[in-house]
């Protein structure tokens, strides 16, 4: 692809950082992050597209696999780990694959990015087939194992979709649903933790939440399914009881701990 370019990798438009004051460092640094959102709002006709197209999928019972390498694993094992919590849905619905496996959150797995056949391999542990949909994670959009995995995804008839920094890349060629956010070079040149990485989080937060809403986990403007897993979960979900009955909070706080979700209480209550 002789065309394409990692705008990802070109130099800052900062020079010689270490001279900077704190709040010279912080101000440009806060400068660059406000491209972010700009960059997203240009793209939400594409993130629409693959939204639309990951509901199709799960609407009729299948799941939504997130692959990455490095940050980008991380922040797609993040985003599915946070779906349980806050909407009640069973941990096997939405699951982040990361290169090198789970213990490549914590610390850097050498190579494992470039390992072309394990990510298959990976997904073959879930028995993923055409009823689930994945998406693949890469701000360069050149990584191997996310690369080869949505390749051969889509030679098992499973719909794609990707999210990375770079237009034109390898990866979005492999992508039925490509987002491409490009927010150009990051303040130290080649971080893609930066301004990538924020890209990328902005990203799936927008997808998850909407699908998430799509599937009728979200009444009104509130997480009725989460799960009370501590103290202040169950304050918020005792008054959100309180906000949809006439009960006190002491009989809401009572009746959800019996039902076990917000939206079992309020319906024994409603219906």
């Amino acid at each position: 692809m002789s065309h394409f370019i990692r705008t990802t990798e070109t130099p800052s438009l900062y020079r010689h950082l270490e001279k900077m004051s704190t709040e010279e460092l912080l101000t440009n640094i806060n400068k660059e992050d406000q491209k972010v959102a700009v960059a997203i709002q240009q793209k939400i006709a594409s993130i629409e597209r693959c939204v639309d197209a990951v509901y199709d999928k799960m609407k009729d019972g299948g799941r939504l696999f997130y692959l990455g390498a490095g940050t980008s694993g991380r922040l797609g094992v993040v985003d599915a780990s946070e779906c349980p919590p806050t909407y009640g849905v069973s941990h096997d619905l939405v699951v982040g694959l990361i290169a090198g496996g789970d213990s490549a959150i914590r610390k850097s797995v050498e190579y494992a990015e470039d390992d072309v056949n394990q990510c298959w391999k990976d997904l073959l542990e879930y028995n993923i087939d055409e009823q689930d949909f994945v998406i693949g994670i890469a701000a360069s959009g050149t990584t191997p194992y996310v690369v080869n995995g949505l390749k051969d995804c889509r030679a098992h008839g499973i719909f794609t979709g990707c999210i990375t920094c770079n237009e034109g890349s390898p990866l979005a060629d492999q992508a039925d649903f490509p987002i491409e956010v490009v927010v150009g070079p990051e303040f130290v040149t080649g971080s893609t933790r930066m301004k990538s990485g924020t890209a990328q989080k902005l990203v799936l937060n927008m997808i998850s939440t909407s699908v998430m809403i799509k599937l009728g986990r979200v009444k009104d403007n509130r997480m009725v399914d989460m799960q009370l897993s501590n103290d202040k979960l169950v304050d918020r979900g005792t008054k959100m009881v309180m906000k949809s009955t006439d009960l006190t909070y002491d009989e809401a706080h009572k009746l959800l701990i019996e039902k076990g979700s917000v939206r079992a209480a309020v319906e024994s209550v409603i219906l």
